[in-house]
């Protein structure tokens, strides 16, 4: 597993919005981009931390960040998540794991004594020049809007 740091540049993809529009980091360019990778689509954990983002978009947006949900879900469930949440942002399918790999955010998992491969829940935060600028890898799904303005407010950004 791949694991990006502050500093490194943020590796660039394609993929496939939940309307089945493309679209790929450089569109992001030039703004803070939260790019938040979760498991799987209308799940408890996943929504939780969708819905406390989507809540608290116009603040981030305010705070001159963007934010992008990745999953391996397909387009068509990526929808009917984005639609059931009235999610402001964008949802990526990435069935093929491609921008999941690229990230370093698929690997073993442990859950209730069972090993398998899944999405390891984290968020990047790109920078407007196409840095990582910080890795959040204990996501709070609950509040993750505020650990991410808190981790800027105490840089004074």
């Amino acid at each position: 597993m791949i694991k990006l740091q502050p500093g490194d540049p943020a590796p660039e993809f394609q993929g496939i919005d939940h309307e089945g529009r493309p679209l790929s980091l450089k569109d992001f360019r030039g703004k803070r981009l939260i790019l938040y990778f979760y498991p799987k689509a209308l799940t408890a954990g996943c929504t939780k931390e969708t819905v406390n983002l989507a809540k608290n978009y116009a603040l981030l947006r305010q705070k001159g960040f963007d934010v992008l949900g990745v999953s391996p879900d397909p387009v068509e469930r990526q929808k009917k998540f984005h639609d059931k949440y009235n999610v402001p942002f964008r949802l990526v399918a990435d069935p093929d794991k491609k921008i999941i790999e690229r990230y370093g955010v698929w690997g073993p998992k442990k859950m209730y004594g069972r090993e398998y491969e899944g999405v390891h829940r984290t968020t990047f935060i790109i920078g407007p020049e196409g840095r990582i600028e910080h890795v959040i890898r204990k996501v709070k799904t609950g509040d993750h809007a505020k650990q991410i303005l808190d981790l800027y407010e105490k840089m004074n950004i």
